[in-house]
């Protein structure tokens, strides 16, 4: 769905929206969609300036692996949008200048409009942990065996070695 700014102009625009398992490109062959991800909301003009305030909804559940143990974990989505986005004029792009913390969280758009999969996508990925685990105290992986700490313990043991004191083991007193 587009965001159009000559439609806002003229009324607040409501959308109710779902997205099919790969219709929002993530760019991480890892993160997969889990069922339909649904997006619901207002946008309109905030601004004489062409300033588009979208405010929703957004569920839905994806599902990667677990960064220590690469067991298969769910992440589920359900946050609230609030969001603004300014047009980008040129001398936006001419002049450097420090910006204030209000104008950090604004984004920006190229054109007559917004994409309404770029502003999900976009959240999604903020909302996304980093590094995604499947519980606090996970294990991982043993580096030694490879047996996943978290079923069994594998009594591994693995010498810490720090390589910048190695050239000390020759030398003798």
């Amino acid at each position: 769905m587009f965001l159009n700014v000559q439609e806002l102009e003229l009324r607040k625009v409501h959308f109710s929206q779902s997205f099919a398992p790969g219709q929002v490109d993530l760019f991480d062959d890892r993160l997969r969609q889990r069922g339909p991800l649904k997006v619901e909301g207002t946008a309109e003009l905030a601004g004489a300036l062409g300033e588009i305030r979208v405010m929703g909804h957004i569920t839905g559940t994806f599902e990667t692996e677990c960064d220590r143990c690469l067991s298969p974990m769910e992440i589920p989505i359900d946050g609230d949008l609030n969001l603004l986005y300014r047009p980008e004029l040129e001398e936006d792009l001419v002049d450097e200048r420090e910006i204030s913390r209000a104008e950090s969280e604004v984004g920006f758009y190229e054109g007559p409009g917004i994409e309404l999969t770029d502003v999900v996508r976009e959240q999604i990925l903020l909302w996304l942990p980093m590094h995604p685990v499947c519980r606090e105290d996970c294990r991982g992986i043993c580096p030694i065996c490879g047996q996943d700490r978290n079923q069994n313990l594998c009594g591994c043991h693995q010498e810490q070695i720090d390589e910048r004191w190695s050239a000390l083991k020759n030398i003798r007193s």
